[in-house]
């Protein structure tokens, strides 16, 4: 099993940036891909980006291509979402999970999310 915390979120202005953590533990060889997911209020969750937990491939919703940029610290075992330009459509509930190797699906399970809230 794999245990996620997330952490970073805040109230910033629009234009502002972010940085967002997703600190993982437990049985780490497990993971093939870590993602980032986000819900506003009244709408559904809807994938934001997500990383190869072993190398480099990336991937992003078209709506935050180009002002936010996934990372992992291996040595850490912490993914970061670094995201700029923040919009007030930004607003919203950001969670991690995790797609374990040889599933399709991530996780139906979810933490508890860390608040962004961009004011405009």
């Amino acid at each position: 099993q794999v245990h996620l915390v997330e952490s970073g979120g805040e109230l910033v202005q629009a234009g502002g940036s972010l940085r967002l953590s997703c600190a993982a533990s437990g049985r780490l060889g497990t993971i093939y891909e870590m993602g980032w997911f986000r819900q506003a209020p009244g709408k559904e969750r809807e994938f934001v980006a997500s990383i190869r937990w072993a190398g480099t491939g990336t991937n992003y919703a078209d709506s935050v291509q180009d002002r936010f940029t996934i990372s992992r610290d291996g040595a850490k075992d912490t993914v970061y979402l670094q995201m700029n330009s923040l919009k007030p459509e930004d607003t919203a509930v950001y969670y991690c999970n995790y797609k374990p190797r040889g599933e399709i699906n991530y996780l139906s399970a979810w933490g508890q999310g860390t608040q962004v809230t961009v004011s405009s």
